[in-house]
């Protein structure tokens, strides 16, 4: 940074200091640093500042003031993203406007199944808080104990639920958005039938702060799903767990909440990471399911689970399997696939992504996708799983042992390339759940018709006219281009 922008830089601290007042703004570098860093500790950025305002007037009068001094804003909820969406990456101009102060639930609606809370609310504490009133919200997410339901609107979230519940998108009634001229969209509607012309809440749900800054959210609530039936099952193969989604979606019905795929490493990778985790099945099967129906009331869950598993496996569907006893088992056995993700973590780097297909050809492109991978870079190790309820695979790829930083850059480059060539034939998306970013900028727009990247700057330009909303995410806008 030269003297000459070190010099302006000062200049703007002061004038946020003057107007917002010194507990809502970090200009210390120390301070600074965990709203600048990815979750993953890949990516460590700078800033002018961290804002962080405990109402909405004060982000609206931050905003203001920012656009007032030509800064830039990054908007940030827990900053768990995976796509590099939350800290900025031109630090000279950019502040960083943290909601983590914002974290009430100003109501819980038990009669409207609804609830209103604000952005900065960790996830797993609404839920909590929601439980307790016998309801349930049924994002769920490995960061809910860190993520924010702010970003978690923002990026319109995905998660293991989604077959059943859908995307965030699906469980938002209304939002509270500061504009980038400070003025608040009020719209924490709890309708759920609303037809007045065009749903303006959408523009900004999978926005990822480009156009506003999401300061509270009117959500969906259900009936609390006190009985959960869970089972591992082991399988012959990939399209066997097509097979048997599909006989569950028909047996099972709108009771089926998750339904994940694993590959056999998902257990040697686990062990990696929780030494003591029990597995309660034999590693030595080519495909493994992960799956929960749930329910309330007068439904009998686990007679379900019980006859449902008993048919398919005496038809040879499922060659093994073990259903959870207790909720602690049942903890036990998704514990299995959230320690899959740390154990790829303790290996380092590699590449992860997030990408989706028609159900129909989930099978088939881990297939050729692996394929591709293989002979773009001989001697990495490809872990693929996700969610077959929605065609959503995590196609990961773990360098060779040995390797330097940065032939493990070269090979991640080239294996992205492989997969998402192969994605491209399928007409499959390179985002399911995790969102643009920056991270994946380049690839978004060099898959962008002109029609569609007219609409999204037309949009961009009427809301958001001087460009200072999370430049550099999504898309590289161009002032009067």
């Amino acid at each position: 940074m030269t003297s000459e922008m070190s010099a302006s830089v000062g200049e703007w601290r002061t004038a946020l200091r003057a107007r917002l007042g010194d507990d809502l703004v970090l200009s210390e570098r120390d301070a600074m640093i965990p709203y600048c860093r990815d979750w993953h500790g890949d990516v460590t950025s700078d800033a002018v500042a961290v804002l962080r305002p405990r109402s909405t007037e004060q982000v609206a009068e931050a905003v203001k003031l920012c656009r007032e001094l030509g800064l830039s804003i990054v908007p940030q909820g827990g900053n768990t993203g995976l796509v590099l969406g939350g800290i900025p990456d031109a630090g000279q101009n950019q502040v960083v406007l943290s909601l983590e102060r914002m974290n009430r639930i100003r109501q819980i609606d038990a009669d409207d199944f609804s609830a209103v809370v604000e952005a900065g609310c960790i996830l797993s504490e609404l839920k909590d808080a929601i439980a307790e009133k016998g309801m349930f919200f049924p994002l769920a997410l490995g960061a809910q104990g860190t993520c924010r339901i702010g970003g978690n609107v923002s990026t319109n979230a995905g998660g293991i639920n989604v077959l059943r519940y859908g995307m965030t998108r699906e469980l938002v009634f209304g939002l509270e958005v500061v504009l980038p001229d400070g003025s608040i969209f009020e719209g924490l509607s709890t309708l759920r039938k609303d037809n007045r012309g065009i749903d303006l809440k959408q523009l900004f749900i999978g926005a990822e702060g480009t156009l506003g800054i999401i300061t509270a959210v009117s959500v969906k609530l259900t009936p609390y799903p006190d009985q959960v039936a869970t089972a591992l099952l082991g399988l012959a193969s990939l399209e066997d767990a097509i097979t048997l989604f599909r006989r569950a979606r028909r047996d099972c019905c709108d009771l089926m909440s998750a339904f994940e795929f694993m590959p056999p490493l998902a257990f040697t990778l686990a062990k990696e990471a929780m030494p003591d985790l029990p597995i309660p099945i034999s590693a030595e099967y080519p495909a493994y399911v992960l799956m929960e129906i749930s329910g309330s009331g007068l439904v009998d869950i686990d007679d379900l689970m019980g006859r449902f598993l008993e048919v398919v496996m005496e038809e040879g569907m499922v060659v093994d399997g073990t259903i959870s006893a207790s909720q602690a088992q049942a903890r036990n056995l998704w514990l299995i696939r959230e320690g899959m993700n740390e154990g790829q973590a303790k290996r380092g780097m590699h590449l992860r992504t997030d990408v989706s297909v028609r159900l129909s050809q989930l099978a088939s492109f881990v297939a050729d996708a692996e394929s591709a991978v293989a002979d773009a870079v001989a001697g990495v190790t490809c872990v693929s799983y996700g969610h077959v309820g929605d065609g959503n695979v995590h196609l990961n790829v773990l360098p060779t042992a040995g390797a330097t930083p940065e032939q493990q850059l070269e090979q991640m480059y080239k294996a992205k390339g492989a997969i998402n060539a192969v994605l491209d034939r399928y007409q499959g998306s390179i985002s399911a759940e995790h969102g643009i970013g920056r991270l994946k900028r380049e690839d978004f727009e060099a898959r962008l018709s002109p029609v569609r990247r007219h609409l999204l700057t037309a949009v961009k330009q009427a809301i958001d006219p001087d460009f200072m909303m999370n430049p550099g995410c999504q898309l590289n806008f161009i002032p009067n281009s």
